[in-house]
């Protein structure tokens, strides 16, 4: 079976990695120890899982001319990522991000990259007016640009010629101002930060009317050791999580991600992308660093076999 690429646009960083015992607080002082640099970047970690899976992925981000940048390209090529669209330009900031893992938990201080325009191209833009899955964010969208179309317009179009549009929403959720992006979105994700900021405690499964509004398929909220549920307008699916040692949540939720389009990508229904993004993720908490989550089926299996549940 042929399948058609699924593309993923957003940021690809350098992610470099320190622990400590404690988070310290403003004016306060604390020693740090350097666990090393990583490729990660969230959208890139979900491309990466996604291409780990055996999926066809197109990355797409803007990137200056450094070496870091070209170290960026170089993993995700060596991932099995295609970059053939990806973005250069001059003068813009590097692609950093610095972790520190404290306290059972992670903080990300990321380097402001600015609000440049992402031009695509005529190439890209036809690459992009399949049908197929596009992996997004509201930051990154916002940027988008082709001709006279920008921004929601342009998502608009994709959907018209059949791409469908899954939103990583992460912990910010989203505004009304949001709305023009969303409209007609796929699938949406969001963790438990995120969804409270958006629709406060109401549950999933209440979400029906606004989603048949906004024309969006299906809402996830993810609940890290508890698992995720799912409202798709008609059924609500629930998929318990695992109990595993946490060595880094770092990129668990972008392994979620790319699990999930994944499975959506090749026809799968949403019952069974939800069990292996929740268990993709899993195991990846297990591992250190951004990469944590890139695994095979086997290997997924293999986790999901050594704790109990079925494959």
């Amino acid at each position: 079976m042929n399948l058609a690429p699924a593309f993923f646009i957003g940021d690809v960083s350098l992610d470099e990695y320190y622990a400590s015992e404690r988070w310290p607080g403003l004016a306060d002082k604390g020693f740090v120890d350097l666990l090393g640099s990583y490729v990660g970047g969230s959208i890139a970690n979900a491309a990466s899982v996604h291409a780990g899976l055996g999926s066809p992925t197109e990355f797409v981000s803007l990137l200056n001319f450094s070496p870091v940048s070209d170290r960026l390209i170089a993993e995700l090529e060596a991932r099995g990522v295609s970059v053939r669209h990806m973005l250069r330009q001059e003068g813009i900031a590097e692609s950093r991000n610095i972790i520190f893992l404290a306290e059972g938990e992670h903080v990300v201080l990321t380097v402001d990259m600015g609000f440049q325009p992402m031009a695509l191209s005529g190439e890209l833009m036809r690459d992009l007016r399949q049908p197929g899955y596009l992996y997004t964010t509201l930051y990154r969208s916002r940027r988008l640009r082709h001709g006279d179309l920008e921004q929601a317009a342009l998502l608009q179009d994709l959907r018209a010629h059949g791409r469908r549009t899954v939103f990583d929403l992460d912990v910010g959720g989203f505004g009304e101002a949001d709305l023009p992006y969303l409209q007609g979105a796929s699938v949406l994700i969001l963790n438990q930060v995120g969804y409270a900021a958006a629709f406060g405690d109401c549950p999933v499964e209440s979400l029906g009317g606004w989603m048949e509004e906004n024309a969006v398929g299906t809402v996830i909220r993810t609940r890290a050791a508890n698992g995720a549920e799912a409202f798709d307008r008609e059924t609500r699916y629930d998929v318990s999580g695992y109990a595993v040692s946490v060595e880094d949540v770092t990129g668990a939720g972008d392994t979620f991600g790319g699990a999930l389009v994944h499975v959506l990508g090749q026809g799968g229904s949403m019952d069974d992308a939800l069990e292996l993004a929740v268990a993709a993720s899993a195991r990846a908490v297990t591992i250190r660093g951004p990469a944590g989550g890139i695994a095979s089926h086997a290997a997924v299996a293999a986790f999901r076999a050594s704790l109990g549940r079925a494959t």
